[in-house]
């Protein structure tokens, strides 16, 4: 005699699978826009910690950097911090850091 072996039909696998693929079609537009929005918060944050270190070059040289090449070359930031992390340059301006 055969013994009934107890397991999932594929007719319930399916079904199963289609809800999983469907709660994930409907929440991936909403994390692809919270990334955006963290790269552009990453962003201002970026500015904020180098016109940080524009106002401390400031009071140790007594002028202002012209470029973030200055910042750089003293230590003041690395250069991983010139760029970010959407993407776009930081560059000084008016003595601000303004990305662009």
């Amino acid at each position: 005699m055969l013994k009934k072996q107890e397991g999932f039909t594929i007719l319930e696998m399916i079904i199963v699978l289609s809800i999983i693929a469907l709660i994930f079609l409907l929440t991936l537009p909403n994390i692809q826009q919270k990334q955006k929005i963290i790269q552009n918060k990453g962003c201002e944050a970026l500015i904020e910690v180098v016109n940080a270190q524009i106002l401390l070059y400031e009071i140790d040289h007594l002028v202002s950097p012209s470029s973030i090449d200055q910042l750089i070359s003293e230590g003041y930031i690395k250069d991983t911090q010139r760029r970010c992390p959407a993407g776009e340059m930081i560059e000084i301006h008016n003595g601000q850091a303004q990305a662009r």
